[in-house]
């Protein structure tokens, strides 16, 4: 037991000089990634801030909006933590390329689904149309109800809901009927070979100047556009109201009709 009392326990030596330093060098870079990751973050929502400011300024869509400044800010705040990183000597190549992987995976398992994000995205931005628009496509034509950042969705004129990925409406031709205020509505008369040419056209266009409706500017025009040796055939083009277009089609069309049976003109 003396024996055991008078042995001497070694501790290994430190070097507190090499103990100091280290504390020194990874002291201050914790304190500088703080004060780093400090002013990052306040920068980053100031940057997400205006920027939300910016898209109410131009009126972009809420869904889009909603989107797209979380996206970016998730994206910042990820630079953010791999320059971070960096600062503390670890190698963050590594880090990129799982990133990279893991987003190429992802970008093939959904290929479709970001198809429909990034047609989402164009429509809202550049809006070829709007919520509200009458819009017609290779297969559908009808009013839109609402545009999500993944598809479109159309009520038909027979009212139909049609669900259309977005994909498919920014990479095809469609129509927009509610893109201007006015619209030229066309019609088109045929007449029996006996009628008198400048009677016809007089009846016309007097039907058409005393319709409140029919705008002066652009002014109507009416065409005597062929004959054969039955018929004469008269094209009539009047600018209307967008939204008064088939109204007033109709309206004009009974008035037509009238007015050639009251001056014998006949129809072929």
């Amino acid at each position: 037991m003396q024996n055991f009392y008078q042995t001497t326990i070694k501790f290994p030596e430190i070097d507190m000089e090499k103990v100091f330093n280290l504390i020194i060098t990874y002291g201050l870079k914790v304190l500088y990634a703080l004060i780093i990751l400090f002013i990052g973050r306040r920068l980053i929502k100031w940057l997400i801030k205006h920027l939300n400011k910016h898209l109410d300024k131009k009126h972009v869509d809420t869904s889009l909006k909603t989107f797209l400044a979380p996206l970016i800010n998730v994206t910042l705040n990820i630079l953010l933590i791999l320059s971070l990183i960096g600062m503390f000597g670890i190698e963050v190549t590594s880090f990129v390329a799982i990133l990279g992987a893991v987003s190429l995976s992802v970008g093939l398992a959904f290929q479709g689904s970001l198809a429909n994000f990034a047609g989402g995205v164009l429509i809202l931005v550049l809006k070829p149309y709007r919520a509200g628009d009458f819009i017609e496509t290779d297969k559908y034509i009808g009013v839109v109800k609402e545009i999500r950042i993944f598809y479109t969705i159309l009520n038909t004129v027979d009212n139909r809901k049609v669900i259309i990925p977005n994909a498919n409406l920014s990479n095809a031709s469609l129509i927009n009927h509610s893109a201007y205020p006015y619209r030229r509505l066309e019609m088109k008369f045929s007449f029996t070979i006996d009628n008198d040419i400048e009677k016809v056209k007089s009846v016309i266009e007097k039907i058409i100047n005393e319709q409140d409706y029919v705008l002066k500017e652009p002014r109507p025009s009416i065409f005597f556009s062929d004959m054969n040796q039955k018929k004469l055939n008269f094209s009539v083009y009047v600018w209307v109201n967008n939204a008064e277009m088939l109204v007033v089609q109709d309206e004009l069309m009974y008035k037509f009709k009238a007015a050639f049976d009251q001056e014998g003109i006949n129809l072929a």
